[in-house]
């Protein structure tokens, strides 16, 4: 399973007040607000988490066929940066998802999966694909393989992004 999430920085910074009262405390637990604190980029940071927790949900989603606003069920942990990607785990419940986050200028790009072996398998799909959705979860009919494949479909701003496994 897969799942991602996808952030156009300069639509996020004009439609979000990540620093008005309270955010911080609806959408982060205490670690992840330290973690925020003492960032050298702390809005960064913020969208950093915010996009692994949706990219998680995604698959948490997919997995229960449940849909509910769990933001502080979500923990964000063991984060760090290999070659300029950064790497970490996101726990809901009792499940532990594995993330890979890419920060740019531009945007913030995070994928989850439930096994970290399945980051060599992922591949990017187009806009042409036909999504199908079943209780509001997408999946696509692969025409090489016929079969229906699960899919994640993320857009914000100028930014989609398509993904499969």
């Amino acid at each position: 399973m897969i799942g991602n999430d996808v952030i156009d920085l300069d639509l996020a910074r004009k439609e979000s007040n990540w620093k008005r009262k309270g955010f911080l405390d609806k959408i982060f637990t205490s670690k992840e607000q330290l973690l925020i604190s003492k960032s050298l980029n702390p809005e960064i940071m913020v969208w950093n988490l915010w996009s692994r927790k949706e990219a998680a949900y995604k698959i948490y989603n997919r997995q229960t066929q449940m849909r509910s606003y769990i933001p502080l069920q979500l923990e964000c942990f063991d984060i760090e940066e290999k070659a300029g990607i950064l790497y970490g785990k996101v726990i809901c419940y009792d499940t532990i998802y594995f993330t890979k986050t890419i920060i740019s200028l531009e945007c913030i790009e995070t994928i989850a999966v439930l096994k970290s072996s399945d980051f060599d398998t992922i591949q990017y799909l187009n806009s042409e694909v036909v999504i199908i959705k079943t209780n509001g979860i997408p999946d696509y009919y692969d025409t090489k393989n016929q079969v229906l494949k699960s899919i994640s479909k993320s857009h914000h701003g100028r930014f989609e992004k398509l993904v499969t496994l």
